[in-house]
């Protein structure tokens, strides 16, 4: 039987973090979190500053490359708080109009982490902008308009041809805790078609 490692992916603040830690519990699968804003802080950034887009490629490749390094750590099943996907909707996010952007660089990174998602993902699951925002010190704004970009962003990731693996969007009137742990729990070992 293949193992389940499910990605949570979603914009900031939406419960991944919290969502992730119950159902490793619930399932006893390690939970391997990881810690973008910490990556920023490393390099002398902040998640919520606004970077150049030059800046924001290399600041997401670091980040690809700390997440990489931790999911490396599990040959089992597993549950994250972000993926791949997450990277690449924030890094789209941030191309407006008049953006100066190389190309073949985006190209190679959105590649990169489709290659990664692939690798290590059996099951995506997209948590929508649902639950009551709460201001976290070194977070990502909580701007609920750029929150709903990242989402529907995230999305269209999801529907990629790219992706090899199944994802489920988790429906935003599902907010409670316990259902969406069952929510989660109930698409273990269907396929994507």
């Amino acid at each position: 039987m293949t193992k389940f490692r499910i990605g949570l992916c979603g914009s900031h603040r939406t419960g991944k973090t919290t969502l992730a830690n119950t159902i490793s519990q619930q399932l006893q699968i390690p939970f391997l979190r990881t810690s973008t804003s910490e990556v920023f802080k490393q390099h002398g950034l902040h998640p919520a500053q606004p970077l150049d887009f030059k800046e924001r490629l290399w600041i997401q490749h670091r980040v690809l490359e700390v997440a990489t390094e931790v999911w490396q750590t599990e040959t089992g099943a597993f549950i994250t708080d972000r993926t791949p996907i997450d990277f690449m909707a924030y890094t789209l996010a941030d191309i407006q109009g008049a953006t100066s952007v190389d190309f073949a660089e985006l190209e190679e990174y959105l590649t990169a982490c489709f290659q990664v998602t692939n690798q290590f993902f059996t099951q995506l699951v997209v948590l929508q902008p649902a639950i009551e925002l709460v201001y976290e010190e070194g977070k990502a704004a909580l701007n609920k308009a750029y929150m709903e970009h990242l989402n529907i962003v995230i999305q269209g990731l999801c529907g990629d041809e790219r992706l090899m693996c199944s994802s489920m969007i988790v429906k935003r009137h599902i907010i409670n805790l316990t259902e969406r742990v069952q929510s989660v729990i109930s698409v273990r070992g269907k396929t994507k078609k």
